[in-house]
């Protein structure tokens, strides 16, 4: 079985999937994919760089994360822009990995980390999805701790991605991660123990 799993920035996905790898799922990481796409000799850094201009570029060849975030989070042109620049190697990416662990170990669950799952209308890849969520005044709190930003350029970060309380309509599962880390085990616990039959 497949899931993806999905939630908005600073709502906690990573504690969640570590929480299910510890259960035993398998993990495949868009985030992960998304920075090796990136790498120095990668074809789609260079297509960055022929968009962006060699400023996005550092001197040792590498992004610079900052920069480009900077020109994405505030122009929703140029954040498709690069979108279509990425998206289809990280999902042909993802897709590839899926089939390897799904053939390696058909009894294991596959959890895909995916942070604009239904941003990028990903949702067929997958059998169910799930969202972790908390409360959009609490994500923009851990946003502004996490990344030590000001409100306002934590509103932009937020503003570019839908709305959480819209992806939490549209899941298959929920994970709650606005109280105690307990609690979301506790979810988790149930989950597992829903899909496994437990």
């Amino acid at each position: 079985m497949n899931i993806g799993l999905t939630g908005g920035i600073a709502t906690g996905k990573s504690t969640v999937s570590s929480m299910l790898i510890r259960k035993g799922a398998l993990l495949v990481d868009a985030d992960v994919i998304a920075r090796e796409v990136m790498l120095p000799g990668h074809p789609v850094l260079a297509e960055v760089a022929a968009y962006f201009g060699q400023d996005v570029i550092q001197a040792d060849g590498q992004l610079d994360r900052k920069k480009l975030g900077e020109i994405i989070f505030n122009d929703d042109k140029k954040r498709l822009a690069l979108n279509g620049i990425t998206h289809p190697a990280i999902r042909h990416e993802i897709r590839k990995q899926m089939a390897d662990y799904e053939a390696a170990y058909p009894d294991r669950l596959v959890v895909v980390d995916i942070p604009l799952l239904y941003e990028s209308e990903l949702q067929s890849l997958f059998e169910k999805v799930m969202v972790v969520y908390v409360p959009r005044e609490k994500q923009l709190c851990r946003l502004i701790d996490r990344d030590e930003i000001t409100e306002e350029r934590a509103e932009a970060r937020l503003n570019s991605q839908m709305d959480i309380e819209q992806k939490k309509n549209m899941a298959d599962y929920v994970i709650d991660n606005s109280g105690t880390l307990a609690e979301t085990s506790q979810q988790v616990d149930e989950l597992w123990n829903r899909l496994y039959g437990l």
